[in-house]
């Protein structure tokens, strides 16, 4: 199927070309869902070697899989795309076998610049963290496949 000219294909090419390239993804098992033109939704189920010393989901997990989310969505535009930087409010624990879904939304695009927010939610909608990334575009394009 050619992606020439249909934004939306253009996107998730891009999106599923990343995720192939990224072996830390596909080995925690998370997995790339909806993709559109600056937003991505990926899933994890949280596993025991995830949690932390109380028991609870580690914070660097949460942010992994925001930050996941993230950097799907800023490269659906075509040129190399990275994080300049990044905020995490963690709100509620996630718990062992919880399945966290962590939603991507570009806010603006100025130049080189971008900002996304992130939502991560349990299966039964209750927010886990809200993520803030800035991203910088890099010189090259992100070609798929």
């Amino acid at each position: 199927m050619s992606t020439d000219g249909d934004p939306l294909a253009l996107s998730v090419s891009r999106a599923k070309a990343l995720y192939d390239r990224d072996p830390t993804c596909r080995a925690l098992g998370i997995s790339l869902g909806d993709v559109g033109p600056g937003r991505a939704v990926v899933r994890l189920r949280l596993t025991d070697t995830m949690a932390n010393g109380h028991g609870i989901a580690h914070g660097g997990f949460v942010f992994l899989l925001a930050d996941a989310a993230f950097s799907f969505a800023c490269n659906t535009h075509g040129p190399v795309t990275v994080a300049q930087g990044a905020q995490v409010s963690f709100l509620r624990p996630a718990a062992v076998g919880d399945e966290l879904t962590a939603e991507a939304v570009e806010r603006t695009r100025a130049g080189r610049h971008g900002v996304y927010d992130v939502t991560v939610r349990q299966a039964d909608g209750t927010v886990v963290a809200e993520f803030r990334g800035q991203s910088v575009m890099l010189s090259g394009e992100l070609r798929p496949g």
